[in-house]
């Protein structure tokens, strides 16, 4: 969990190492990481983003695990930040081993909490996955894009409403990547701030699906 996190705009997010990450090569070059937050935060890593006109110093977020919400499990992420500059995003992210020099077609897929359905659009899911971890939010998509639909892109994800249902409502998009030149992409979710309010959601069972293409 991390409060007013020194991590500034533009800066990189440290990564850990990628314990408990598959690489493809196995079961026909096929591989898949999940995730349910049974163990903690492990291997994730917390930030967050806010546009150049707030100190992000200023900007209240909080990232761990808790056992108040889970969808798989007994536990899940919890993701907290404020809205009092109706701007920002937060989130959790997790390297994920592939192979230098393929090509892939991934799936992603996650549940998302909402305390209740409502017609106001108050947060954002965000989901990404690329060759590098986020440092601002512009490096996810716009809103209500899901590259499910565009072919090869740089990297893949979505950005769509969050507060759809009461409860758990699932979020998934498809990527078709180019052939990389890293051995790691970077899984991150979390939430991008739109109406004025502190809002806490949860994010359960993710699963990373590659296949090589």
């Amino acid at each position: 969990m991390r409060r007013r996190d020194v991590l500034r705009t533009g800066a990189a997010a440290g990564i850990a190492g990628l314990a408990g990450c598959v690489v493809p090569g196995d079961d026909d070059d096929d591989a898949e990481f999940t995730e349910s937050f049974e163990d903690g935060l492990g291997n994730w890593e917390t930030g967050a983003a806010i546009g150049p006109e707030v100190d992000i110093t200023e900007f209240e977020w909080e990232v761990g695990v808790s056992d108040a919400q889970a969808a798989t499990g007994d536990q899940s992420l919890r993701v907290w930040n404020e809205g009092d500059y109706d701007d920002g995003v937060t989130w959790a992210v997790h390297p994920v081993s592939v192979e230098r020099g393929r090509a892939y077609e991934v799936e992603v897929e996650g549940q998302f909490w909402s305390e209740s359905e409502s017609f106001n659009t108050i947060r954002h899911a965000v989901m990404r996955l690329a060759p590098e971890p986020p440092e601002v939010e512009e490096d996810f998509p716009q809103p209500g894009v899901n590259t499910s639909e565009h072919g090869v892109t740089p990297y893949g994800g979505l950005r769509e409403p969050l507060w759809l249902a009461d409860g758990w409502h699932e979020y998934e998009f498809e990527w078709t990547t180019p052939e990389l030149s890293t051995d790691a992409l970077y899984l991150a979710v979390g939430t991008a701030v739109i109406w004025e309010a502190d809002a806490t959601h949860y994010v359960d069972d993710l699963s990373v699906s590659i296949e090589p293409r």
